[in-house]
């Protein structure tokens, strides 16, 4: 059943308020893994440390699966990691999709390979990750993928920081699927009064000035 713009714009009202309820944004001056500096920060390794939360977030990814692709356009469900391994796994669970990880590095003992699980030359990879600013973990998980014989063409993205990376990701022939970007974020939690002028300022600016290059 398709989603209508109204629940949508509920869904993503709901994931907002659950982000505030759980401390998951936070101002400060923080590094990022692309290394650059933050404002503020954005913490979605601790959702699965609340369950109701965490089946709730599922739910929302496995909507957005739904929305955009169709069952039979992939054959397995990777995890970036590590903040998208908790995700992917449920949705690999719920979908009856075989399930893998994308390590950093590649292991130097055993199989030493960079992908986790069984993946066969010809296989199409959705890749599941938490949130994305510049692309540089996802692209990384693309190359490796596709090193062993994966096929990558789209990727699952909760939240997008809108600071280049999904631009990044189109132009390698990824289709990168969110749920959120950071302005509606700010903007709707503004709206709510659960953050004040100056942070909404705050994330803004920060968005600008990444120019999304």
């Amino acid at each position: 059943m398709m989603t209508s713009e109204r629940d949508l714009n509920n869904i993503k009202e709901e994931l907002c308020n659950i982000l505030m309820r759980i401390g998951a944004l936070k101002f400060g001056i923080f590094t990022l893994n692309s290394r650059k500096q933050s404002p503020y920060y954005i913490d979605l390794r601790i959702v699965p440390s609340f369950p109701d939360v965490f089946k709730r977030v599922c739910d929302i990814y496995l909507g957005v699966i739904r929305r955009h692709l169709k069952i039979n356009d992939f054959d397995r469900v990777a995890g970036i990691p590590a903040a998208g391994i908790p995700f992917a796994t449920v949705i690999s669970y719920r979908l009856s999709k075989p399930f893998l990880f994308v390590r950093h590095i590649k292991r130097l003992h055993g199989r030493e390979r960079r992908i986790e699980g069984i993946m066969m030359p010809g296989d199409r990879i959705l890749l599941i990750d938490d949130l994305i600013t510049t692309g540089h973990s996802l692209k990384k998980s693309v190359m490796a993928i596709r090193a062993e014989g994966g096929v990558v063409t789209d990727a699952i993205v909760l939240l997008d920081r809108e600071e280049g990376g999904k631009e990044k990701l189109e132009k390698t022939g990824i289709q990168v699927h969110t749920l959120l970007q950071m302005h509606e974020v700010a903007n709707t939690l503004f709206e709510m009064g659960a953050i004040d002028e100056e942070s909404l300022m705050t994330i803004l600016k920060q968005i600008k000035n990444s120019g999304r290059k």
